[in-house]
């Protein structure tokens, strides 16, 4: 998932999968194709697009696509896909700074859901609205905040190779929250104090923490996801590789 060997970088640096160098006259012998990764893949990026979509059918689209869970779950959506296709091809996968950030941003989703929003001992807890959520609207719920982000982390763990990602992702992979911080803030001051969707999340309200408050949260935040994004770098190096190697999707 990373650039070709160059002079001066490691081994890790370079790509496992995709072509490879073939006969003395310079071919290319492309490697098979990864149908499992594939497949997997593929359901991955159905439960996000049938989540997404059942969340604007049965909400106002705007405001749906307001919130960082639609975003992730978005980048799920199209990285997933993408990876799908490409492993079904047999072409190299995509950078492992792009899956590492999706891996990091979906993971929180599920982790600010379950311990944050959906726990009665939250400060933040919205689980009495979450409670009252039936049919379909509970079937998008499990399957944007439950079902994509263990099923991206499955993913990473057993259907890519070990040693990909750097520790300086960590601190690229901040850019992704820090621009919905933005959009959410600029989005909450430009609506009207009445709207009920005015800000997306309690801990970046505004109106009720006021700016001070939300810079407080926002920090807290941040170095949850860089503790995190470190973490799964750190993760990344010590981890087995698990699997056959034919359809492992990351180098």
């Amino acid at each position: 998932m990373l650039t070709p060997n160059t002079a001066g970088s490691s081994p890790r640096d370079t790509p496992t999968t995709g072509a490879v160098a073939g006969s003395a006259e310079g071919t290319a012998v492309p490697l098979a194709r990864r149908p499992y990764a594939a497949a997997f893949r593929a359901l991955i990026a159905l439960a996000a697009i049938v989540g997404v979509g059942i969340e604007c059918v049965y909400g106002r689209v705007p405001v749906v696509l307001s919130f960082f869970t639609i975003w992730s779950n978005i980048g799920v959506a199209v990285v997933m896909g993408w990876g799908a296709v490409r492993a079904w091809t047999g072409r190299t996968p995509l950078p492992a700074v792009w899956t590492g950030g999706l891996l990091l941003c979906i993971s929180v989703v599920g982790l600010v859901f379950h311990f944050v929003l959906a726990n009665e001992a939250s400060e933040f807890n919205q689980a009495a609205e979450i409670a009252e959520l039936t049919g379909a609207k509970a079937v998008a719920n499990q399957l944007l905040h439950t079902v994509t982000p263990i099923a991206t982390v499955l993913d990473w763990l057993l259907l890519t190779l070990p040693g990909a990602l750097h520790w300086r992702h960590a601190a690229q992979w901040l850019a992704a929250p820090a621009a919905y911080l933005t959009f959410a803030l600029i989005r909450g001051a430009l609506l009207s104090p009445d709207t009920p969707t005015r800000y997306t999340y309690p801990f970046i309200d505004a109106a009720a923490h006021g700016y001070a408050g939300v810079l407080t949260n926002a920090l807290v935040l941040g170095a949850a996801f860089y503790a995190l994004g470190l973490a799964i770098v750190a993760l990344d190096r010590i981890r087995p590789a698990v699997g056959p190697r034919e359809n492992r999707i990351s180098s």
